[in-house]
């Protein structure tokens, strides 16, 4: 791979960690691993967020093609499509998952 495309790949990936970086941004990928389709109520119930606040993070998402949302009747269904996204996000918060197996 040539310097050029190194750092094309680079600014990729930079570009994706921004995307992921916010907090609301980490729950909702989070919810969404953990329960493979979720719309927008199941996420505000979830993260106790308003529901514009989860919309605007769910487009930022979207727009950056690391999730996508399939209509199923009047509702969305949203799930994370980034194979790369998702094991960052299981690393980043294997805590959480750890505790979460501990309380069952």
């Amino acid at each position: 791979m040539d310097e050029t495309a190194k750092l094309i790949l680079l600014k990729s990936k930079s570009e994706m960690l921004k995307t992921i970086a916010h907090p609301i941004r980490l729950c909702i990928l989070n919810c969404l691993i953990s329960s493979p389709e979720c719309n927008v109520t199941t996420l505000v119930n979830k993260l106790h967020q308003p529901q514009s606040t989860i919309s605007q993070h769910l487009s930022k998402l979207k727009s950056h093609g690391l999730i996508k949302g399939e209509r199923n009747g009047v509702e969305i269904q949203y799930r994370v499509v980034d194979e790369e996204v998702k094991l960052i996000i299981n690393l980043l918060l294997k805590e959480l998952h750890q505790d979460d197996a501990k309380e069952e």
